[in-house]
């Protein structure tokens, strides 16, 4: 059986205008960069929801052009977050949560609702679990 060739994806240089992590580090940016490193599978992997999944990417879209500054002063049902203890979190947590991470930030992940939850290092999101499904985890009635 023939091997198929791999298109080789031509990079263009970025243009002088565009935004983009500079030499200072990461505390130059003041918009949130959104790492999935963490992300548990089981918190996604049964959704089948086309339309959620595209409404999170442009909520992730969102949230990066208003900015950190923005976010801390809207609120928790729009682009803003809450908190929430790690032990009313109901899936295990993943070992990236050490005991000094005694909360985990929730930001909704589309219209519905529907939270993503992590942690900040500096101005990166690490982004632990997705709610594809209302309270699978944790109950937003007992808070």
């Amino acid at each position: 059986m023939a091997k198929k060739k791999e298109k080789k994806i031509a990079i263009k240089p970025l243009q002088n205008n565009t935004k983009c992590l500079d030499k200072k580090g990461l505390d130059s940016i003041e918009y949130p960069l959104f790492c999935f490193q963490y992300l548990q599978d089981d918190s996604i992997k049964k959704c089948r929801d086309s339309e959620f999944l595209y409404n999170f990417l442009m909520r992730l879209k969102k949230l990066s052009e208003i900015g950190w500054k923005e976010i801390y002063i809207s609120p928790k049902h729009s682009f803003g977050t809450e908190k929430i203890p790690v032990k009313q979190i109901k899936p295990q947590l993943p070992p990236s949560i050490t005991p000094d991470i005694t909360e985990l930030t929730v930001f909704r992940a589309s219209g519905d609702n529907r939270p993503f939850l992590g942690f900040r290092t500096e101005n990166v999101f690490h982004v632990v679990f997705i709610e594809a499904a209302i309270n699978d985890i944790y109950d937003h009635g007992s808070k």
